[in-house]
């Protein structure tokens, strides 16, 4: 079996917040839209959808329709106070704009994850906010993507170890002259607190300015997902989204109810 030698650049900040968990995450993030009433139906119903905050981001985004974000990350060289834990891969289908307090804060809620099976740091870390996390295989086992067929075309695919749950994708470089997700769009999305149970929070705060990311690519692609909560396989086409690398500073485990009023979004 081959040696796979990931392609991530060193985590950039570590040294300005050794207090802090930091590392770097690699991948794409793109936009699944769903019909507006299955958004409500997967959702806890406690929750109100926060409509008006990502139409004043979407414009042009139906106004019947919800936009659900994947996420497809390599982590890398995460680390605080000196210690450094081993890279993982990790995806899932995640809900943003969700208002936990009725205050106009975004949240996001993130149901499921598949996540490198074997990292028990990791898979335990998810699992304490509530999150059903499956053990999976990756290909890559070491990258967020690896090159396809065709030129600027990349794949991706997990799979759990139960078999009851995967994601694959398929993405090439958009060659649309405008942006229909504005990168304003993707920053506010995975600045929003992470929740899945609503006991604790996840505050990542996602830099798009370090060293790392020398370039953000759009793509366009096909994604196939079959993950909680959606009880079925999912496909998509004509996905679209960015590719970049990033650089993160993390606090884990804090009380949802810190971020009441955090900011509307």
């Amino acid at each position: 079996m081959s040696l796979c030698q990931t392609h991530d650049l060193p985590n950039p900040i570590a040294h300005l917040y050794p207090g802090n968990a930091t590392g770097t995450l690699n991948g794409t993030i793109s936009v699944l839209p769903i019909p507006l009433s299955l958004a409500r139906s997967l959702i806890p119903s406690q929750y109100t959808i926060l409509t008006s905050a990502y139409l004043s981001l979407l414009p042009s985004f139906p106004a019947d329709m919800y936009p659900a974000i994947l996420q497809a990350v390599h982590d890398h060289e995460v680390q605080a106070f000196g210690y450094k834990i081993p890279d993982f891969t990790r995806t899932g289908i995640e809900f943003p704009f969700v208002d936990m307090f009725n205050d106009g804060t975004s949240f996001k809620w993130n149901p499921a994850l598949l996540m490198t099976a074997g990292h028990e740091i990791a898979l335990k870390g998810a699992g304490d906010y509530g999150i059903d996390v499956f053990p999976a295989q990756f290909d890559p086992s070491c990258d967020a993507y690896r090159a396809g067929s065709k030129h600027s075309e990349t794949v991706f695919a997990a799979a759990s170890e139960n078999g009851k749950a995967s994601v694959e994708t398929v993405f090439e470089a958009s060659h649309s002259a405008e942006w229909t997700f504005p990168l304003e769009f993707f920053k506010n999305v995975t600045n929003q607190p992470i929740f899945a149970d609503g006991k604790t929070c996840d505050n990542m705060i996602r830099l798009f300015n370090t060293t790392v990311t020398t370039s953000i690519e759009t793509v366009v692609g096909t994604v196939r997902a079959r993950i909680p909560p959606f009880r079925e396989e999912k496909i998509w086409e004509g996905v679209e989204g960015i590719r970049l690398d990033s650089a993160f500073i993390e606090n884990n485990y804090l009380s949802c109810e810190s971020f009441r009023g955090y900011g509307a979004s």
